[in-house]
Formats: C-alpha cells, sequence, structure tokens
C-alpha cells in the first residue's frame, strides 16, 4: 500500500532534504507533492534522482486526501497550515518549534520514545524535535536505561545550516571577503560568523538563556524524564553542516567507560567511533550526508561520584530534521496506519 505525501517547506534546506530521505528510504507512497509560499509557486524540487516536483502554492492547498504532511515551513506558518491540514485527516510531521510543548502533540524521536506516538490522533499532529536535543537524547536513552541520568550540562557546537539556506550563503561570502580584506556585515547572525564563534542562537530570556538553551532542556526532560536536571550553552560555529554537543552525564548508580561503551554501541541509530590512541573521532566533517549519531571521547568525569564526558556528532539537516521525520512517517505507517 503506498501514501499521498505532502511536503511543506519543500524548498527549504530541510524540505529538500526530506524529499531526498523520502526516495532513498523508500517510503511507501503512491504520490509526493511540493508544497512552499507563493513566491517558490513553479519552482522545480528533486525526488529522488529520476523525479521533478513542481513546487505549489500552500495558502489554498487542499490537503484532503493526503495521509501524511511533513512541515518545516517555519513555525508561524505550521501555527496556521498544521491544523488546517490535520482537519482534513492528513497527520501532520511537524519540524517547527510552534506544537513541541503542547501536552496532546507527542515529541518523538522513534529510537528513543517511539511508544509516545499512540495519542498522535488526539490532534493528528507529531512534533519534531530541535536538532540538538535529537542527537543528544539519543546518547541519553541507551545510558539512561542502565543507570539514570541525574543531571546533565552541554555545549553546543552548531552549524550554520541550522539557520538555513541565507545563513550558509552569509558564512561563505563573508569567508570570501575576508581573504580580500573586506568585511561584509552580518544580516542572519548578530556577529559576523566567518573566523567566530556565537553564543546566541534564538532570542535571549529574561533569565539569560537563550530559546535554543531552553527547547534542549524543555524537550528533553518531556521525551526522556522530567527529572533529568539540565543546563545547555548553544554556540553557533562557521561550519557548513553538521551539529556537534560536549556533554557532561552525573548519574544516580555506577557506569564505567567501558559499560557505556558497549551501551551505545550496540544502540540503535549511534555509531561510537572512540579510539582515543589512534586519533579517532568524529566531527562535522566526518558525518554530514550520514543518517547516524556519532558518539566519541567517552572518559570518566572524575569530578562527581558517576559521571562521564561524551562527544556527539550528527549530520543536523538529516536525523537532526528531515531523517528523523520521515522516520516517525515509518513508525507511523508500521505501527498504525
Amino acid at each position: 500500500m503506498g501514501y499521498r505525501v505532502v511536503v511543506v517547506g519543500a524548498t527549504g534546506n530541510v524540505g529538500r532534504e526530506m524529499l531526498s530521505i523520502l526516495s532513498e528510504r523508500e517510503f511507501p507512497v503512491d504520490e509526493v507533492v511540493a508544497v512552499a509560499s507563493s513566491g517558490s509557486v513553479g519552482k522545480e524540487v528533486s525526488y529522488g534522482d529520476i523525479d521533478v516536483l513542481k513546487v505549489r502554492a500552500l495558502d489554498d492547498f487542499d490537503f484532503s486526501g493526503f495521509d501524511i504532511g511533513l512541515f518545516s515551513p517555519g513555525s508561524s506558518v505550521s501555527a496556521e497550515h498544521a491544523p488546517r491540514a490535520a482537519e482534513t485527516g492528513c497527520i501532520v510531521i511537524d519540524n517547527t518549534s510552534h506544537f513541541r510543548m503542547d501536552e496532546d502533540v507527542p515529541l518523538i524521536v522513534p529510537e528513543v520514545n517511539r511508544h509516545d506516538l499512540v495519542d498522535f490522533s488526539k490532534r493528528n499532529i507529531i512534533a519534531n524535535p530541535n536538532c540538538s536535543t535529537i542527537q543528544m537524547v539519543m546518547a541519553l536513552k541507551p545510558l539512561h536505561d542502565v543507570a539514570p541520568v541525574r543531571r546533565v550540562v552541554v555545549a553546543t557546537y552548531q552549524s550554520v545550516s541550522g539557520a538555513g539556506r541565507r545563513a550558509m550563503d552569509e558564512l561563505f561570502n563573508q569567508t570570501r571577503k575576508v581573504f580580500f580584506n573586506e568585511r561584509l556585515s552580518p544580516t542572519n547572525f548578530p556577529r559576523e560568523i566567518a573566523f567566530n564563534v556565537i553564543p546566541h542562537i534564538d532570542a535571549f530570556q529574561p533569565d539569560g538563556s537563550t530559546k535554543e538553551e531552553l527547547k534542549m532542556v524543555r524537550e528533553t526532560q518531556k521525551i526522556l524524564d522530567p527529572s533529568i536536571q539540565i543546563n545547555a550553552t548553544c554556540v553557533r560555529v562557521p561550519v557548513f553542516v553538521g551539529h556537534a554537543e560536549a556533554i557532561n552525564i552525573e548519574f544516580d548508580a555506577p557506569i564505567d567507560v567501558e559499560e557505556a561503551r558497549s551501551v551505545l554501541g550496540s544502540a540503535e541509530g549511534v555509531i561510537v567511533i572512540d579510539d582515543p590512541e589512534n586519533d579517532e573521532y568524529a566531527t562535522p566533517i566526518d558525518v554530514a550526508g550520514e543518517t547516524g549519531v556519532y558518539i566519541s571521547r567517552i572518559r570518566q568525569d572524575k569530578t562527581v561520584e558517576y559521571g562521564l564526558n561524551l562527544w556527539v556528532v550528527s549530520d543536523n539537516l538529516r536525523k537532526g530534521a528531515a531523517l528523523n521525520s520521515v522516520q516517525i512517517a515509518e513508525a507511523l505507517v508500521e505501527d498504525y496506519l
């Protein structure tokens, strides 16, 4: 049986990746439609190596008869159009932040909390977590099952692709200007991003945190365990694709490096590359285009009774966004449709 699928925001980084992954993973489709804003109508996007889709307008698009909608158009657009699609019976898998903390909307990483999909029909909307949250909970869940996680301190190193295509262009153009002894004022970031790091992703909140940092805290607690204490610092770095995270974990029970390495190495979707004697570890450039969450530099934190440090890297456009959305659709097909 095939399904009718609509990709909303099809001309963006994540939308294009969604189309690519649907084809790559041979998702069972009878029809795939690409939808975006009126300014993108008539543009062409690729679906697989052969098919080209003409982009249709979102504003008056009729979702009736479509089974699944993969949304990545921006929060305000999803807020308006996702409920409209859901009311027609189209199950929305939304990649924006708008619905993530709604109590009656499941927030899903299939390898971590697939069972929470059971409530999807309350709203016909399923939320895809923040890219940085996804790769962190992929690392935490296997360990949490063995030794309960008490506290997490995480610093992220997030690529510019997380801010969209224009942000990628800005990094490219600023970098080129530097070699000609010129400067290009930032438009997508609060500071120049070329040869720089910026500890500011999304808006600052009254407590001094940014929205991106609060997303990691609240989403991880919703997905994994509300009792886990989390402190996050999110930083934008001059990398095109791939997010990295330095994660410090404090547990309620003992777990040593070898056990952690074994547990993580057998976890679905996780790849351990951790041989410090031979300088083997993952970096963003190594994992760009890959589907897994890569974990390296597993080592003991000797400052607490039960503590570990991890280095976690993943392609934010794939597992951090598009792939996770398609995996949710696959789980829906297997378990409920």
